[in-house]
């Protein structure tokens, strides 16, 4: 298993590419277990450095009635069974300062959901922990309104920071990506990471629930990189129709090999 330095310093690495990747929310430990070996085994084969992503509990779900998750204990116990067992780091969102603590004893990356991306004291109490913090940048803010957020961060005592763009709010139900925020957001000093598959994703746009448009995802993950995106974020699913959570924009797992041998000529062509 890695240890933070060493995993820090795979984010650092301009030579190999990073990828984030799981399915939306725990539904069960078979599934994270299932996604978790496929994509270790492609990215140990392609020579992509991987981390584990699912969420324990969905709070920002379209509907009180949709599913969310195990809750907090569950999805810990379920994220620490694939980090042992795997050997690879997890990362999971947090959605308050209590989830911050306890999350940042399992998990290696704590990240900071779009929509709480100015809550300080979320930010803070992820900081304390000592581990990674992703920051994804919230669909109501330009990538230059994100250096408020770094400074928050680095106040609080972060060093080690991830900035992850994921679309920006554009009309009802839609987002469109601007790949400026790559190179603007590269200015703070931290790895850009691009979250495709949230990127296509229509929210409420499907009433009572997010809907999306998955065909774009590896469009828009090819673009990033070409932007000179540092790694890429994908939610992906053996499954997608019958997924819990963000099934249209979640990427089908057996087609996971071909898009990172995609992504990766990409890069390469770009460096």
């Amino acid at each position: 298993m890695l240890n933070d330095a060493a995993i820090w310093k795979a984010f650092k690495d301009r030579n190999r590419l990073a990828l984030i990747a799981g399915p939306c929310v725990i539904e069960n430990e078979d599934l994270c277990l299932r996604v978790g070996t496929f994509l270790k085994k492609t990215c140990s084969r392609l020579g992509v450095f991987y981390v584990f992503k699912a969420s324990y509990d969905k709070a920002n779900r379209t509907s009180a009635k949709s599913f969310r998750g195990p809750g907090l204990e569950e999805g810990l116990r379920i994220l620490q069974r694939v980090r042992s067992r795997l050997q690879v780091p997890v990362l999971t969102d947090v959605h308050t300062e209590a989830q911050a603590q306890a999350a940042g004893a399992v998990a290696d990356i704590l990240q900071i959901p779009a929509f709480l991306c100015r809550q300080t004291d979320i930010i803070a109490a992820a900081v304390a922990t000592g581990r990674i913090v992703n920051l994804k940048k919230g669909q109501f803010l330009s990538p230059a309104e994100m250096g408020q957020v770094v400074d928050k961060a680095k106040s609080a005592g972060g060093k080690k920071l991830l900035l992850t763009e994921r679309g920006t709010t554009f009309g009802y139900n839609n987002l469109v990506a601007d790949m400026r925020s790559i190179p603007i957001m590269g200015r703070f000093g931290f790895p850009v990471i691009f979250d495709a598959t949230h990127s296509v994703q229509l929210p409420g746009g499907g009433g009572d629930k997010s809907s999306g448009q998955r065909e774009f995802a590896p469009v828009l993950a090819r673009c990033a990189l070409a932007a000179g995106a540092d790694g890429i974020f994908l939610e992906t699913h053996p499954d997608p129709a019958r997924a819990l959570s963000d099934g249209p924009n979640m990427i089908p797992l057996a087609e996971m090999p071909a898009l990172l041998k995609s992504l990766l000529k990409i890069r390469s062509a770009a460096q």
